[in-house]
Order: C-alpha cells, then sequence, then structure tokens
C-alpha cells in the first residue's frame, strides 16, 4: 500500500504532490487530520469503513486523472445530481460514499458541456456519507 504524506497549501491540506498523479486535498483542516491518521480515522469510521476509505484514497492517488478511476465496483466512481451536481462519489460499501469535488477554477469542459474527466488532475474530498 501507499504511503500519504501531508503538505499545506493555501489553507488547505493536500497529499505530496507526485508527477502524474491525482492531487487531493480535503475541504478542512480537521477532516485531513482525520483522514491522515489511521487512530483517528479507526475512531471515527470504525476499522471496516476506515480500511475502505484508505482503500479508496490510494485509488484516488494513484489514478492520473478521474478518468482513470473505474466507474465499475468496487470503486464505482459516479457523479452526483441535483443539488450536488459536480460532486462525485466512490463506494465505500453497501452504504456509504466518499464525496468528493473536482479542485480546478475553472472546470474542464468537453464541448457539449459536461465535465471532462480526462483533465481532472486534482479533487477535494468533502467527506463520508449515506446520501441515500
Amino acid at each position: 500500500m501507499m504511503v500519504i504524506g501531508l503538505s499545506v497549501v493555501f489553507n488547505k491540506v493536500s497529499l505530496f504532490e507526485r508527477y502524474f498523479f491525482m492531487e487531493i486535498f480535503f475541504k478542512n483542516r480537521r477532516l485531513a487530520e482525520i483522514f491522515n491518521l489511521q487512530k483517528t480515522l479507526y475512531k471515527s469510521y470504525g476499522k471496516g469503513l476506515g480500511d475502505a476509505i484508505k482503500r479508496r484514497l490510494a485509488v484516488l492517488a494513484a489514478a492520473p486523472t478521474l478518468a482513470d478511476v473505474s466507474h465499475k465496483p468496487p470503486e464505482r466512481r459516479h457523479e452526483l445530481k441535483g443539488k450536488r451536481n459536480e460532486e462525485f462519489a466512490v463506494d465505500l460499501d453497501k452504504k456509504y460514499r466518499l464525496i468528493f469535488k473536482p479542485e480546478h477554477n475553472p472546470l474542464p469542459r468537453k464541448d457539449d458541456g459536461g465535465l471532462d474527466l480526462k483533465k481532472i488532475t486534482a479533487v477535494t474530498i468533502l467527506g463520508v456519507e449515506d446520501y441515500h
């Protein structure tokens, strides 16, 4: 498994920058501390869900672009709709999802107006939710 480290970037916490790998930010320092320390991750989410979070973070970190994160199980990357438009989720288990959004301004778009997943190289983790 890949080792994940932290660096502070403009009041956000991100994984160390790597060549051709996804850059991952967190919506706040507290969430970054929870996700990057196994003790706090397990305390907040339990061992089973905590291990799933670590696996999904590793998959995101290893992907050069969002298009490289599988839309099939077990990750099942999918775009959310409605008030969560332009946010994404990956499955953690049958109930919970890891929610994130592209960290680009402006968002990369295709000619048809949809998001260009091949150009999304950075995401912000928003949290873990059961949005069903």
